[in-house]
């Protein structure tokens, strides 16, 4: 007997581990949505999370999130580039920069704690900043090489 072309493809792993990817994404795009609502709380890589874990058992809720009107532009600029537009890693820099100062301010750490935890926001930040931005690998193409005629 062979297989219906209709049906698609069997995503890998067993059905008990597609549940537990499709729960934890589902909790990810959750975290996600609180995020966008809440100041500090990131958004994004939530839904990047979330989109990964759908990758491993949802097709559709992965086609959902990536044509997203408002988030899919970013989660797929990441995917294809892992790509982070400039207004976004202000904004991934300011709020570190606020957590660190918050995190200062309200728990007076000592000298060894406020290092190790400004090295780590430091490393994020410096993660986040050193992402190409979308389409910039599109900027030298044959059309912008030739001159215009007028």
């Amino acid at each position: 007997m062979r297989p219906s072309p209709e049906r698609a493809p069997r995503r890998p792993g067993g059905r008990v581990s597609r549940l537990l990817w499709l729960v934890l994404g589902i909790t990810f795009v959750a975290l996600g949505f609180i995020g966008a609502f809440l100041p500090l709380m990131p958004t994004t890589i939530f839904l990047i999370l979330a989109v990964g874990c759908f990758a491993r058992s949802s097709p559709r809720l992965e086609a959902w999130l990536l044509a997203h009107p408002r988030f899919g532009k970013t989660l797929r600029a990441w995917r294809e580039d892992g790509a982070i537009a400039p207004r976004a890693k202000i904004m991934a820099c300011s709020g570190i920069a606020i957590g660190y100062a918050l995190f200062w301010w309200a728990v007076r750490p000592s000298v060894a704690v406020d290092l190790i935890v400004a090295v780590f926001m430091a490393a994020c930040a410096i993660f986040i900043v050193s992402r190409p931005a979308p389409g910039r690998r599109h900027d030298i193409s044959s059309e912008a090489a030739e001159p215009r005629s007028s």
